[in-house]
């Protein structure tokens, strides 16, 4: 446990941003798995609906350094693809 006033403050901060984190990225998840959801379904518009969704929050994710900059590309850039490979096989 801390003892002095500027780690007990410091402990304090740490308990409130980790919580904030943990809803951040827990928004985000749910955002990813709706799109692997639409995306499994064969629901190309609805894909695309929540990418939209997903791609807002990761990127303000990254924004805030609550996600890696490049796991946010790596991630979105994902999603994307399989959603466009959905929508090419979907075509043919």
């Amino acid at each position: 446990m801390p003892s002095t006033n500027s780690s007990k403050k410091r402990l304090r901060q740490n308990i409130v941003h980790r919580a904030r984190n943990r809803g951040a990225k827990s928004t985000v998840r749910t955002h990813c798995r709706k799109v692997h959801e639409a995306i499994t379904a064969g629901d190309a518009e609805k894909a695309d609906v929540e990418f939209r969704l997903a791609a807002q929050g990761l990127d303000r994710a990254g924004a805030k350094n609550i996600i890696h900059r490049n796991a946010v590309a790596r991630t979105k850039s994902r999603l994307s693809a399989r959603i466009k490979a959905l929508k090419q096989g979907a075509a043919s």
